[in-house]
């Protein structure tokens, strides 16, 4: 029989225990509830439950509150006394703990640096992070299938926008391959990409590229909660959600499957959820349903955090087993209209009406429905949710810059690597069809000047042989001219510019 989680105490009175079944957890589940109604300490216990019991957890701090979670909770806390109520009324013997923490951060200033290879992201979701056209996308798409065929690493933003570069100029022999490359199109992605990069996107692209072991590791026995430091980051939201999903989407890939495993290999957290849906591509949305729908047999559970269950579409919402519903407010009609679909989604409890409570809940408390042994949702209950275990609220600089420091990840992602890639190749290859240029000038202008010495040389002698020779020299001097002009052309800097622009064609299988 597995373990249990223990989220809080439902029922009259709040005395019957409200579990979360470990071999239950990777059926997915749901933390929503308005601002400000407890859907933080909600994933914060949730998190301290999933590590307790020897299961790795990734979550990303928005708001900086979560890193309490490496320290344990003082009776010195001003909410001790009604923590030490809360949890007699719900039966909770609370013992104050610290858990195992490793922090990351995009931009490597929170924690140790996270990144991913451009070639890893791929042409879909690199497309969903700068907003490209559909037509966009498909020039996008030619580009990586070229650095395929070529045997150009893409590795960083330089090693694609040096791509980009070469599919412009072999654009003409491209088109007739794929459909059309169109200038425009290059320009709109390189512009796109100019953002990306002026918004802090390149620190996510290089190498050493995050290797997911790092993220699914016990410690002592617990789990390692993987805190993915995102309060500068949520300044980018595209960003923000495109990286979660491309983490979520490597998983999948990557892990073998498990079937039902007794407890999950690592449970996701997917903090401000409705950012990843908000104007995605029905593409997207696709994607992200055939995720949820499979990645569960590889022992990964996945919790989307949002304020609205309506934040999530319907197909994905389906596959969300485990459901912790704080408060929602209802002003609108349009709200009264969400709070009855929030409502119809749970099993009817005769004792109150589920609309009416999912309204009434005060903070720290929510409705809540879980799955039981044999997967089927229970009946909602009114629950109040245990109080934290390790500290409520941020950790100071210092303490955090100790855990880094102190971290088995320490060094291990710090130096970025810039090894051999697309950028290089492409930087030599260009080198080299610029020297033979060269060379070409060099020798058109030797050519040049030996004939301009022969004719230079050259005598009449006035005689019918010499007016016979005028005629075929005239004739031949039309060519010589129509050469010298073309000669003189690709000698000036227009001359080369175009050169360097169609010799972009040589670069192919060199």
């Amino acid at each position: 029989m597995s373990e249990n989680i223990f989220i809080g105490g439902g029922g009259d009175g709040y005395a019957a225990p409200q579990v979360l079944l470990l071999d239950k957890a990777n059926r997915h589940g749901l933390i929503a509830g308005a601002t400000g109604t407890g859907k933080t300490v909600t994933l914060q216990i949730m998190a301290e439950g999933f590590s307790a019991a020897g299961v790795p957890v990734f979550l990303s701090d928005v708001k900086g509150d979560l890193s309490g979670l490496a320290v344990s909770g003082s009776p010195d806390f001003k909410l001790h006394a009604p923590f030490m109520s809360r949890a007699e009324t719900i039966g909770l013997d609370l013992q104050y703990d610290s858990f195992p923490v490793t922090f990351w951060d995009l931009f490597g200033e929170n924690g140790h640096p996270i990144r991913a290879t451009v070639a890893e992201m791929g042409p879909l979701l690199l497309s969903r992070l700068m907003d490209l056209t559909d037509v966009q996308e498909g020039v996008l798409n030619v580009a990586f299938r070229v650095a395929d065929e070529e045997g150009l690493p893409l590795l960083d933003l330089k090693d694609l926008q040096a791509l980009l570069v070469w599919v412009g100029q072999n654009a003409k022999d491209l088109s007739l391959r794929y459909g059309n490359v169109a200038a425009s199109s290059i320009g709109a992605i390189q512009r796109q990409l100019l953002v990306l990069e002026n918004q802090g996107g390149g620190a996510l692209f290089g190498e050493p590229a995050l290797d997911l072991a790092d993220m699914m590791r016990l410690r002592d026995g617990r789990g390692e909660i993987n805190i993915l430091a995102a309060d500068q980051l949520m300044g980018s939201p595209r960003l923000y959600a495109t990286f979660l999903l491309w983490l979520l989407s490597e998983l999948f890939e990557e892990l073998p499957e498990v079937g039902n495993p007794d407890k999950p290999k690592l449970v996701f957290f997917f903090d401000e959820a409705h950012l990843l849906f908000d104007g995605a591509p029905k593409a997207l949305v696709d994607k992200v349903e055939q995720v949820a729908r499979l990645i569960r047999s590889k022992g990964v559970g996945v919790y989307f955090v949002t304020q609205n269950p309506a934040d999530i579409p319907d197909d994905v919402l389906g596959q969300l087993g485990n459901r912790v519903q704080h408060a929602l407010r209802a002003f609108t009609a349009k709200d009264r209209k969400e709070l009855k679909s929030a409502a119809e989604t749970y099993r009817d409890n005769p004792a109150f009406d589920t609309a009416d409570a999912i309204q009434q809940v005060g903070t720290g408390e929510a409705v809540t429905s879980f799955l039981d042994r044999k997967g089927i949702p229970l009946i909602v209950e009114r629950t109040l949710i245990r109080p934290p275990s390790s500290q409520l609220g941020p950790i100071d600089k210092p303490t955090r810059t100790a855990i880094m420091n102190g971290s088995d990840m320490a060094g291990k992602y710090d130096k970025t690597l810039d090894r051999e890639s697309a950028f290089e190749i492409l930087s030599k290859r260009a080198d080299a069809a610029a020297k033979e240029a060269e060379a070409a000038e060099a020798e058109e202008d030797r050519l040049e000047a030996e004939e301009r010495e022969f004719k230079a040389a050259r005598r009449y002698d006035g005689g019918r042989s010499g007016r016979s020779t005028s005629r075929t020299s005239s004739s031949g001097g039309f060519g010589d001219a129509l050469a010298s002009v073309v000669a003189k052309e690709l000698k000036g800097t227009t001359g080369r510019r175009i050169v360097r622009g169609i010799l972009g064609g040589l670069f192919k299988g060199r």
